[in-house]
């Protein structure tokens, strides 16, 4: 405890007291070292997102009607890092990542820059096309399906990441199962993924995880697994975390099931995970220490209506998140301001519109509290 301040990077002993007092949680152990402040770099998945809002999801051969388009960037290298920016704006952020020489990798460096974010990392490939996917949105739900052609995140790979000038103190790499040349198998650690964040944290260098949601659970355990061990925080949804596990998050009548999401979060740190696995769901967010020490915070309570799209809401979640390792903050706190900025990009069509500062997520959070 630091001035009744929780060290989160050490995610000690989380008791909790006072369910509407989330300072109230206990810590036995000090950050041991203290980081430059270098700022947070978000490396891997960068897309340009053609939003289609649609009025339902058609049976095969059917037809739905589009009543708008348009076009965003996304993946985790957009979405997190604009997140966090959104958060503190004078916090640096660095994204890390492979576009094509063409109109949507220039489309993507133009708006990044325009939210503040480092681009000096996003490097320019004529081997294939920038990443880009259809997103087909439910207009009265939110709820969206992608169609993706990964173009350059393909080749996106360790050579294009120059360790020896990536000055951040805490590196996010998404999405693991999702990066093909990654993904790539490597006869030491198991993946070339795995591979290059063991390198990363010889830099002394804190890294994350996020994943993609894959149908095949084997296939992911293969890609995701041998990188937990050199992993310090995972952030996955209830899906993936699921799958990676072999627990099934939800009961029979799809409510979730709390006990099985502690299961999930204490098999992914039996995994290797080294400080700390977070699951999220619509419902909650949960996170589990190095020590055992579980916590779950509820989403809020949104009104009917206040939903408009659910694209990045996960990587907004994921950004409040990283942000709050980043700045120290006790855990529920986190879970909080995760909950708050995914509840901000539910505001909004596109992944960043809705992103908002730690001052007004902390009001939205004030406004509709927790769902219980």
């Amino acid at each position: 405890m630091e001035n009744g301040i929780w060290v989160f990077q050490e995610l000690p002993n989380c008791i909790i007291i006072d369910e509407t007092d989330y300072t109230n949680i206990s810590c036995e152990q000090k950050c041991k070292e203290e980081h430059s402040m270098g700022g947070i770099g978000i490396a891997g998945t960068l897309v340009v997102d053609n939003i289609k809002m649609i009025d339902g999801y058609p049976e095969k051969g059917m037809l739905a009607n589009i009543s708008s388009v348009s076009r965003g960037i996304g993946g985790c290298a957009a979405n997190t890092a604009c997140g966090v920016k959104a958060l503190d704006p004078s916090l640096t952020v660095r994204s890390i990542s492979l576009v094509g020489d063409d109109d949507n990798g220039a489309f993507i460096k133009r708006r990044l820059s325009e939210y503040g974010i480092d681009i000096t990392a996003i490097r320019t490939t004529d081997k294939a096309v920038t990443s880009f996917s259809d997103v087909m949105t439910v207009q009265s739900t939110g709820e969206r399906t992608f169609f993706n052609d990964r173009g350059a995140c393909r080749l996106f790979s360790p050579e294009y990441v120059d360790l020896n000038r990536l000055d951040v103190d805490l590196l996010l790499i998404g999405y693991g199962g999702l990066l093909d040349s990654m993904d790539l198998p490597d006869d030491e650690y198991g993946t070339v993924m795995a591979r290059f964040f063991h390198d990363v944290q010889a830099k002394g260098i804190l890294t994350a995880m996020d994943v993609a949601s894959m149908r095949d659970a084997k296939l992911m355990q293969r890609l995701v697994i041998p990188s937990l061990k050199y992993t310090d925080y995972l952030i996955v949804n209830e899906t993936e975390g699921g799958m990676i596990t072999d627990t099934e998050p939800r009961k029979e009548d799809g409510s979730l099931d709390r006990d099985a999401l502690e299961q999930i979060c204490r098999k992914l740190m039996e995994l290797g995970v080294r400080k700390c696995a977070v699951v999220h769901a619509p419902e909650l967010g949960c996170a589990m220490d190095a020590e055992g020490n579980y916590c779950e915070e509820s989403s809020l309570n949104l009104p009917k209506g206040y939903i408009v799209g659910a694209v990045g809401a996960g990587d907004a979640f994921c950004a409040g998140v990283l942000y709050s390792i980043y700045k120290k903050l006790p855990i529920r706190e986190a879970l909080r301001i995760g909950a708050a900025s995914a509840a901000a990009n539910l505001s909004a069509e596109d992944s960043v519109s809705g992103l908002r500062s730690e001052a007004e997520v902390r009001r939205l959070y004030e406004m509709y509290g927790a769902a219980e």
